[in-house]
C-alpha cells in the first residue's frame, strides 16, 4: 500500500478518464488519486511488507464468512419517493404482553392502545442500513425502530429521477425519509437518527415538513454530520492536494461514472489500496477489530462508483442552518468522533452552538464511522436520548452488543 499501490491506482483513474475522452483529466485524476493514496499508504507500508496479497485475500474472504456484522433482519417494507424511487426498509418491532385486562384497557386508552415510540435510523454517504449493526442489536426489544436504505443504496432502488438526468439533492432525500415514515411510521411519536448524509436527510425533513417535526418528533440524534460549509473540509490533507482535488474531483467523478464496468475492475484489482484509505477515512482507533473494518470495507464496496458519483455534488450545495431551528424544543443528541476527517467535529459543535439546549459528545480516538468503532458509547447515548424522549422507560436496561476493540482487557 505504498507508491507502487498509489500508482497503480492512479493509471486505473487515468485510464478511465482517458477512454471517456479527456486526457488532461486523466492526468489530474491519476494526480488527485495519488494525494489521497499517500496518506493511507503511510499507515498500511508495513502490513505490505510483512503480509502477502494472496494471504491478505485469504483474510478478506475469511473475515467476510466469519463476521457477524449486518447480517440483522426485519419485516421487510417498501415505500415510494415522490419520482417513484423504490425505498426498501425494515422493522423491528416490540414484543409487547399486556397485562391490562381488555376491557379496562379500553377504558383507559379508547379503542386502542397509543401507538409506540419509533426510531428512525437513516444512514450514510456510500453506506446502508446494517451500518447501525450494534445499536440495532442492542435496541432489539426494547423499542420499535425502524432501517431503511437511502435511494441508490443498500436494497433500494436507484433513483428513478437520477437516471432521467435530475441531480441528486439533500431536500430530495428530506422527501424519501417523509415517504418512509408515511409507509412505516403512519402514526406515533418518532424520534429521528441519522449519521453523516443520514443527519443532513433528518435536516431536510425539518426543513420542508416543520409541521411533522412539531406534532410526532419526540427526539433528534445526529451523529457525524454537518448541517453545510462542507466545501471547506480538507479531509486530512496538505493545503495543495486538497486544493487539487476540490478542483477536478466532480469532474472526476463524473468520468469515473461514465466508465463504471472498468472502475468497479480497478477497484477490485487495487483492493488493498482501497481499504488502507477506507480505513483511515472511517476510524482512528489503531485496535480496530479487522473484521469490523471489513464489515465497513465491503458496505463501501457495494456503492457503485457512478452512483458516488452522483450523490458527491449535493454535499457542496448541502445547507440546513436555519432548519436546526425546528428541534430547538425538543431533546437533542450532538454526538462526534474527535478525529473524523470527513465531517469533523467542528461541525458537529457548530450544530451544538445553534441547539444550546443538545447534549454535545465529542468521542477521543475516534473517526467517522463512530457507532462501529465506538459503539457502546453511542449506544449508551442515544439510549440516554431514547429515556429523556419517552421512547423507553427510565428503568428499561438497553445492553452494550460486542466489541470493536482488539485489544485484551488488562
Amino acid at each position: 500500500m505504498s507508491e507502487s499501490s498509489a500508482e497503480t491506482a492512479g493509471a486505473v483513474v487515468g485510464a478511465t478518464a482517458a477512454a471517456a475522452g479527456n486526457w488532461r483529466l486523466a492526468g489530474l485524476a491519476g494526480a488527485a488519486i495519488g494525494v489521497v493514496a499517500a496518506g493511507a499508504a503511510a499507515g498500511v507500508a508495513i502490513e505490505r511488507m510483512t503480509v502477502g496479497r494472496g494471504m491478505r485475500r485469504k483474510a478478506r474472504l475469511a473475515l467476510d464468512s466469519a463476521g457477524p456484522y449486518g447480517t440483522l433482519r426485519g419485516i421487510p417494507g417498501k415505500a415510494y419517493a415522490d419520482d417513484g424511487t423504490e425505498l426498501y426498509y425494515e422493522v423491528d418491532d416490540v414484543e409487547r404482553v399486556e397485562r391490562i385486562p381488555a376491557q379496562r384497557r379500553r377504558r383507559l386508552f379508547g379503542r386502542k392502545a397509543p401507538a409506540p415510540v419509533t426510531v428512525v435510523f437513516s444512514h450514510g454517504y456510500c453506506l446502508n442500513q446494517d451500518s447501525w449493526h450494534f445499536q440495532r442489536a442492542a435496541l432489539r426489544g426494547v423499542v420499535r425502530t425502524v432501517h431503511w436504505d437511502q435511494r441508490s443504496h443498500g436494497r433500494s432502488g436507484r433513483g428513478v429521477a437520477q437516471a432521467d438526468g435530475t441531480p441528486v439533492s439533500i431536500d430530495q432525500l428530506g422527501r424519501d425519509l417523509k415517504a418512509v415514515i408515511d409507509a412505516a411510521v403512519p402514526e406515533g411519536p418518532i424520534v429521528l437518527v441519522g449519521h453523516s448524509m443520514g443527519g443532513m436527510t433528518v435536516m431536510a425533513l425539518a426543513d420542508q415538513y416543520p409541521e411533522l417535526i412539531r406534532d410526532r418528533v419526540v427526539g433528534v440524534a445526529l451523529v457525524g454530520t454537518s448541517s453545510g460549509r462542507l466545501g471547506e473540509v480538507n479531509f486530512g490533507l496538505p493545503v495543495a492536494g486538497v486544493n487539487a482535488i476540490r478542483r477536478i474531483l466532480p469532474g472526476v467523478l463524473r468520468a469515473l461514472g461514465q466508465q463504471a464496468e472498468l472502475v468497479e475492475k480497478g477497484r477490485r484489482a487495487t483492493a488493498d489500496l482501497f481499504a488502507g484509505i477506507i480505513k483511515r477515512y472511517s476510524f482512528a482507533s489503531r485496535d480496530i477489530d479487522p473484521a469490523v473494518a471489513r464489515f465497513a470495507e465491503r458496505m463501501i464496496e457495494s456503492t457503485p462508483i457512478d452512483v458516488v458519483a452522483e450523490f458527491y455534488p449535493a454535499f457542496t450545495d448541502h445547507d440546513k442552518t436555519e432548519a436546526l431551528a425546528r428541534f430547538a424544543d425538543l431533546p437533542v443528541l450532538v454526538l462526534a468522533g474527535v478525529q473524523d476527517l470527513v465531517t469533523p467535529s467542528e461541525h458537529s459543535e457548530a450544530i451544538a452552538d445553534l441547539l444550546p439546549d443538545a447534549e454535545l459528545v465529542l468521542v477521543p480516538d475516534a473517526g467517522h464511522l463512530v457507532m462501529l468503532e465506538h459503539p457502546e458509547v453511542v449506544t449508551d447515548r442515544l439510549a440516554d436520548l431514547l429515556m429523556r424522549s419517552g421512547a423507553v422507560p427510565a428503568g428499561a436496561t438497553v445492553g452494550g452488543y460486542g466489541s470493536t476493540s482488539t485489544a485484551q482487557p488488562g
